[in-house]
């Protein structure tokens, strides 16, 4: 029997790649796709690559049949996410949020960087963090509760925090960061700002032009914090780059005075990710590139000790709408409902 699964604001970039994973899933059926500017127009009229898989039609959000879905993703801009979460909880539903609104485990940190009161703080004490490399007890103790017929709420990450965080967990848990500032400097394609463009993201201002932004303030910044346990200490630098999809993190963590070899670097990297099925790491000097992941929700992560300044420089390349967005979420999705959480997912990338 297939499960059920809605997606709000399935026209941006993050929920029609939600809907594009979950069409070719062997245990999802998409029944419910919305968008209040769309409704009533096909997938297909705004996204063509549709054209002969799905007739499906957005449909605005007061008339879609979410309550009755089994799984609810929620591809919706911040506070959007805390208006419709409770009530889909509450009706048994498997909730799956794309945005910020559940990520923070502190309301006063999110209230803080997010500049709005956070008005479902009971459901936040109850939200599972939706990045399984790091936190996957959390979404199985949410399968036990699912299965026991209870709603429940992932908060998924943010793809700077995805990326960064893969980067640099394994050296961080193993107590080879020393006191002092972590630096990461990331950078992401255009779709990550969305589908409508601005100032910054519109064609003519993007091509042919990379930027920082969010220099010191971005808001995914303590993010990354409570997920590495490194609070007040992270020094992040977003950067925009004329690509249309894409995201790579270089991670610069100095070392203690506990001597650590690139062999041992790289058997940390790989032990700690040996049970990760989309993750990869690369040894012998390879670099991740964000084209070798393009279209997936795979991750691929190294890690080099640089002697000279006695830091490791470690560095992750995902795809900012794959694992960075959607496809985190069906990953995320697909343990809730004891799935493989490679179900659905597309595992390679396009080679050239």
């Amino acid at each position: 029997m297939s499960i059920k699964a809605g997606i709000v604001g399935a026209a941006g970039f993050a929920g029609i790649e939600a809907a594009r994973f979950i069409l070719g899933h062997p245990d999802f059926e998409l029944v419910a796709a919305t968008s209040n500017e769309l409704a009533g127009k096909r997938l297909a009229d705004l996204y063509p690559a549709f054209e002969g898989v799905t007739d499906l039609a957005f449909s605005a959000h007061a008339d879609a049949p979410l309550t009755s879905c089994d799984v609810v993703f929620l591809a919706v801009p911040h506070t959007a996410a805390i208006a419709q979460a409770p009530a889909l909880v509450a009706a048994g539903v498997a909730v799956i949020d794309l945005s910020a609104d559940f990520r923070l485990k502190d309301p006063a940190v999110y209230e803080q960087w997010y500049q709005v009161e956070h008005t479902a703080t009971d459901l936040l004490a109850e939200a599972a963090f939706g990045l399984p490399e790091l936190f996957g007890d959390g979404l199985k103790e949410l399968a036990a509760k699912r299965a026991a017929g209870q709603g429940v709420l992932v908060g998924c990450a943010g793809c700077y925090p995805t990326a960064t965080s893969l980067a640099a967990a394994p050296a961080i848990r193993a107590g080879l960061a020393a006191d002092g500032p972590i630096v990461a400097d990331a950078v992401s394609g255009v779709s990550g700002a969305g589908r409508k463009a601005t100032a910054r993201t519109h064609f003519c201002f993007a091509n042919e032009n990379v930027e920082a932004y969010g220099v010191a303030n971005h808001r995914h910044t303590p993010e990354i914090e409570q997920i590495l346990g490194i609070e007040g200490r992270l020094v992040f630098t977003p950067h925009l780059a004329p690509l249309d999809r894409g995201l790579l993190s270089t991670v610069t963590i100095p070392l203690g005075s506990n001597p650590v070899t690139q062999a041992q670097l790289d058997d940390l990297y790989c032990s700690f990710y040996e049970n990760s099925p989309l993750v990869t790491v690369l040894t012998g000097g390879v670099q991740p590139k964000t084209s070798s992941v393009a279209g997936t929700c795979r991750a691929h992560v190294a890690a080099i000790l640089n002697e000279h300044a006695n830091v490791i420089v470690a560095t992750c390349a995902i795809d900012n709408v794959g694992k960075g967005a959607a496809g985190q979420a069906v990953q995320c999705a697909n343990i809730v409902f004891g799935l493989p959480e490679t179900a659905g997912l597309d595992l390679i990338a396009i080679p050239a």
